[in-house]
């Protein structure tokens, strides 16, 4: 038995089960024991790589294990980076990122070719291959500025996207370089390298998202079903990068672009991808990074020193001078210069695959080798801890998102979900989930109002059950959730007296039935909870996945932009677009699109805006002009007396329950002043009767004059 227990204990750890154990418990104790000294818990992730690693305490080695689970959090890494890139923000910095991707490729090999050719002595060849591998760098300090919530800052947006240009042009170098020590460079070499790479970014671009949308479509109740088919495009993906010439990373980071616009960043879809990846793939190749770095190459002769110490310094100067020339070209802040050095300064995946290709095909020697594994611990040591000062000095200097998104002040935002149809509640919570504002520390606050009667109690336990139901699914995506079940005499006085009590701001409804709604033109239920409450109200009816949309179009009637809370749904239909990476298209006339405009530079928004003109508001039909079967259609109301109603409203939502029986929309109320002239218990219902009658006699002695 002893014998036994001290076999298993053996260095190197042979037994998976305990080897796997040894890592999670690294994986778990390594960010809280640094946590105290200020130490980035991904250098702690690299430094217990060394400590047990082959060329440490020989604790674990470099299996197959290890390189398998390695891959993957290799992958992973560029592939969360491709996801979580805002597209919108991309294609509006494109030319930013273009350029920055030329200084962060050209100015280290410009000064990494004259030090390794004429200073260290090396050939052509891997003069050219060393200096190309301090252009590479691998984004290993992108978990820190996503912790921070500043993924969608700018000098993110350029740093990722300089990224991929670079490291593809580098392993297109890479391949050259192989192939002209082979004595393979020939016209068949180009033209295979271009026609696969063609063909992988058409089968990527072109009939990945394809599947992808009718996937979670047909599928949509098999949510784990939707985390097994992203993986598998990342892997498919990777490998097809693999057989077009290219490195795998390349592939993950294509896969997270395919997929970009399908999987939204506040979903449960995309928790699933981020909690699994930083709980266990992206620590395990960190710590494996770590297992590969030998120290006692420093001890091995001057020249290995010298070696690791230029190739360091070079790999460090050259990456700053980029995102120095990046601060001057587009006047970032220095914080901004800092966080595009951090991001950019660490060097890994792409420069771990160019020196290894280089080393077995015999052209650069050990020295090289071991000085590029110092030179990845430092660089990414100094980037971690760049990148996590920058980050702090961001989100101070409130610099975190130049979306606009993050600048809106909700801090004391309340949003209420009334539910009535079990069926219907899903994609109302993911909706709400999604146009919730990040900065709000209060929950959402999920209510069921029973009808005081006989049936009360029986009635609330019922409601409680379905509220836990509904907890539940809003867990898979960490939306935090408040649940409060009440009674009233009815259902609108139970939602208005809970809304009072909350100081609410946001109601969100489902459509309501058919008998009430169509048959009664707004429905007894919704009349009295419009009537009864002074938040904006969003009345809500998905039909189909958000996947399935590809555009929001906003209808907006004229003097809306007066109304209280037109800065409010302004807000939360921009996050909705950025969310899902739509473009809107505003319907108004010209004095409205003047408001919108105003509203949206204040916002600073990156999402993609048109406009389309339409004067004739007194007939509402004309709208049907402008729908769209694949856009979210949201029409802009008003509670009757507020300032932009109209007798042209009087039958909207009928109408639009008529027009658009199998699209996705919502009729959005805007926030008003408390109504002081309406007594709290007065018969709401026939509140509009005496609203009706006294414009009628406004209108008789507008005549008369």
């Amino acid at each position: 038995m002893l014998e036994h227990i001290q076999k298993a204990f053996e260095a190197p750890i042979t037994n998976p089960v305990l080897a796997f154990a040894l890592v999670l418990f690294i994986i778990l104790l390594s960010p809280i024991l640094l946590r105290p000294i200020k130490v980035p818990g991904i250098i702690g992730l690299i430094i217990s790589g060394v400590i047990i690693g082959p060329h440490g305490l020989n604790w674990l080695e470099q299996n197959a294990a290890v390189r398998l689970f390695s891959t993957i959090g290799l992958l992973y890494i560029m592939f969360i980076a491709g996801i979580e890139l805002d597209m919108n923000e991309f294609r509006k910095t494109k030319n930013k990122s273009l350029l920055f991707g030329f200084f962060t490729f050209i100015i280290p090999i410009c000064i990494g070719f004259p030090v390794c050719h004429y200073i260290l002595g090396y050939d052509l060849l891997p003069s050219i291959l060393i200096a190309s591998m301090f252009a590479t760098h691998t984004l290993v300090s992108y978990p820190i500025v996503t912790s921070y919530g500043i993924s969608k800052n700018e000098a993110v947006a350029i740093t990722i996207g300089g990224t991929i240009l670079t490291d593809t042009a580098v392993l297109i170098i890479l391949a050259v370089i192989t192939g002209a020590s082979q004595g393979n460079i020939n016209s068949q070499f180009w033209l295979t390298l271009a026609l696969s790479f063609a063909v992988f970014l058409f089968i990527m671009f072109g009939i990945i998202p394809r599947i992808a949308k009718w996937f979670f479509q047909k599928i949509e109740s098999e949510k784990t079903a939707h985390y097994i088919f992203v993986l598998t495009v990342v892997f498919f993906a990777a490998f097809m990068a693999e057989m077009a010439g290219l490195e795998p990373i390349i592939g993950a980071f294509v896969a997270g672009l395919a997929l970009n616009k399908l999987i939204p960043h506040s979903s449960a879809l995309m928790n699933r991808i981020e909690f699994i990846g930083n709980a266990i793939f992206i620590p395990f190749f960190l710590i494996s990074v770590g297992m590969i770095v030998d120290v006692s190459v420093l001890f091995k002769g001057p020249m290995a020193i010298i070696i690791a110490v230029t190739l360091t310094i070079v790999a460090i100067s050259g990456k700053f001078l980029a995102a120095w020339a990046t601060q001057l070209s587009f006047k970032y802040s220095k914080s901004q210069r800092n966080l595009i050095f951090g991001l950019s300064n660490s060097h890994a995946a792409a420069t771990l695959a160019v020196i290894m290709v280089g080393y077995s095909n015999g052209i650069i020697d050990e020295n090289v080798l071991n000085g590029t594994i110092i030179l990845i611990l430092m660089t990414c040591i100094v980037a971690s801890v760049v990148t996590e000062n920058a980050s702090k000095k961001i989100v101070l200097a409130g610099e975190q998102d130049h979306t606009g998104v993050e600048e809106i002040q909700e801090k004391d935002e309340q949003i209420i979900i009334p539910i009535a149809n079990m069926d219907t509640m899903e994609p109302i919570l993911d909706f709400a989930t999604l146009i919730k504002s990040k900065k709000s520390p209060f929950p959402l606050n999920i209510l069921s109002v029973v009808p005081d009667n006989d049936q009360a109690e029986r009635n609330l336990a019922n409601a409680r059950k379905n509220l836990d139901n509904t907890a539940k699914y809003a867990s898979g995506s960490e939306t935090d959730v408040e649940l409060i079940s009440t009674i009233d005499h009815n259902i609108a006085g139970g939602i208005s007296r809970t809304e009072r009590e909350l100081a609410a701001n946001c109601l969100i409804l489902g459509w309501p039935s058919a008998t009430s709604f169509i048959d009664k033109i707004v429905g007894e239920k919704a009349e009295s909870i419009l009537n009864r409450t002074d938040a904006n109200l969003f009345m809500c009816r998905f039909n189909k996945p958000f996947v399935t949309q590809k555009s929001v179009i906003i209808f907006v009637p004229p003097l809306a932009e007066s109304e209280l809370g037109f800065d409010f749904w302004m807000e939360k239909m921009i996050l909705l677009a950025t969310e899902l990476s739509f473009p809107i298209q505003y319907v108004c006339n010209q004095r409205t699109e003047k408001a919108i405009v105003a509203n949206l530079e204040s916002l600073k928004t990156s999402v993609p805006v048109t406009f389309s003109n339409y004067e004739n508001w007194d007939n509402i039909n004309g709208l049907t002009s402008f729908s769209d079967d694949n856009a979210i259609l949201v029409f802009v109301s008003a509670r009757e007396s507020e300032v932009s109603y109209r007798d042209s409203l009087d039958g909207l939502a009928k109408r639009i329950g008529r027009y658009y029986k199998n699209q996705n929309v919502i009729l959005l109320f805007p926030s008003r002043i408390k109504n002081q002239h309406i007594d709290e218990y007065e018969d709401v219902q026939t509140a509009p009767i005496f609203r009706k009658i006294s414009k009628e006699i406004g209108n008789m002695f507008t005549k008369e004059k």
